[in-house]
């Protein structure tokens, strides 16, 4: 026992005497995961990011990455950041089986040091049209876009050596890509990690020159790992972007509103299909999508709100369905799109359930408008209700055994007042007073 007790001891000095020294160390590498397209979200994280590290006066950032591309405008202000950051950035391509293609290239490019895990992939950074805009985009005013992003990803490729530069401007021209061992062979990449720890020992002791000209050297091995993970703001910006939740959001909004022009007088359904109309408003602003996607969509919108005003028993809503499926496939069809492909398993089920949803809906106006003469239009015209809220001159009115919207012709009618019902028109009755 005493013998035991004895090596407690020891461990416990050894404990107390190791933590001040990493406390007083204080070294610490702010880490970000980027996984997923490069959107104006991801701009905003590593300029948060950013912040954080030179704000805590971090030894380095690394930026985790795995991505299949994204937006040029976003990544060209990602390399301005880093460009510009007053703390060295390591961007790592991440986890194995990654890659860092297209516009993650160019990321990759602009960190101040590279590496990649093993089986990861970067290049294929020539840029590509969105799918219906190929006509707004010259032969010409493409070139001027690739030889201007060849120049600058050339110019953040000169830190690392001419062959690094010349496999840069063959990753925009050709779309040339690379492994590990062939990138790092060129000179692209510093080192290949496994993972985070032979990383930072990796580029412990290097020397890096940041874009104001100060050069750096790295402490990093042993230095504490700070995440800095997407805020709940941005997670719910990247899920947006996704063709799928899109879609979703669309047709969500779409059968909202519609609720409500069908039946007015509520506030729901409003709220809601206004809501997701505007977060899919924002997705089709990120997502590179189809203009004839769009217009196919509009007119199934159309179709609908017809069918309601003038129901033709759904086949308008027929028609319309079809529309709206064909809109969503045209709308999201982009090849080998870093945001993804809308799943077809998804637009037939929603598709069919937006045709059931609106079959129920035509077939209560159907009913609504149309009744039997024991409560329809022959048989309320003429009859007694009472008034269940204030007309004035819009209110309730309970007639025939049920509650109806109704609007008084003639003044103002308070509640528990007899009314006579003067006519119906779609769900409301015009009354009188009695």
């Amino acid at each position: 026992m005493r013998r035991f007790m004895r090596w407690v001891l020891i461990l416990g000095w050894i404990l107390a005497s190791v933590g001040p020294v990493a406390a007083q160390d204080g070294r610490t590498v702010y880490v970000l995961t980027v996984d997923g397209a490069i959107t104006a979200t991801i701009n905003d994280y590593i300029a948060r990011g950013i912040r954080l590290a030179e704000q805590n006066e971090a030894e380095a950032m690394v930026i985790r990455l795995n991505t299949p591309g994204g937006d040029l405008s976003s990544t060209t202000r990602i390399m301005e950041r880093l460009e510009n950051a007053k703390v060295p950035v390591i961007v790592y391509v991440w986890p194995r089986g990654g890659m860092a293609a297209s516009a993650g290239t160019l990321i990759l490019l602009a960190g101040h040091g590279a590496a990649m895990a093993p089986r990861t992939t970067i290049g294929a950074a020539h840029p590509v049209v969105s799918p219906g805009a190929e006509e707004a985009v010259s032969p010409e005013m493409m070139e001027k876009v690739v030889n201007v992003m060849a120049e600058h990803a050339a110019l953040f490729a000169q830190r690392r050596g001419q062959a690094a530069v010349d496999w840069a401007q063959r990753a925009i021209r050709e779309s040339a890509t690379a492994g590990p061992e062939e990138a790092l062979e060129m000179g692209v990449i510093d080192l290949i990690a496994a993972d985070m720890d032979e990383l930072l020992r990796g580029f412990d002791g290097r020397t890096v020159t940041l874009g104001d000209g100060t050069e750096v050297t790295f402490h990093t091995a042993g230095a504490a790992l700070q995440d800095v993970p997407l805020s709940p703001i941005e997670r719910l910006l990247q899920v947006l972007i996704n063709p799928n939740v899109a879609f979703i959001l669309l047709t969500i909004g779409v059968q909202a509103i519609l609720i409500e022009l069908s039946s007015p007088g509520g506030w729901v359904a409003g709220f809601v299909g206004v809501l997701c109309l505007a977060l899919a408003a924002y997705a089709l602003g990120v997502l590179p999508f189809n203009w004839l996607g769009l217009v196919l969509i509009g007119a199934a919108i159309v179709l609908f709100i017809l069918d309601i005003n003038a129901p033709t028993h759904g086949a308008l809503t027929a028609a319309g369905t079809v529309t709206f499926i064909a809109g969503a496939m045209i709308l999201f069809n982009a090849p080998l799109s870093p945001y993804g492909q809308i799943s077809l398993p998804l637009v037939i089920v929603v598709g069919i359930l937006t045709a059931l949803f609106f079959a129920f809906v035509i077939a209560k106006a159907l009913q609504a408008q149309k009744p039997r003469s024991v409560t329809g239009r022959e048989g309320l015209v003429g009859r007694t209700g009472v008034a269940k809220s204030r007309l004035d001159p819009e209110g309730w009115v309970l007639a025939a055994g049920e509650l109806w919207r109704a609007i008084s012709e003639e003044g103002t009618v308070e509640e528990g007042e007899e009314v006579e019902v003067v006519r119906v028109e779609g769900f409301r009755l015009y009354v009188r007073r009695r």
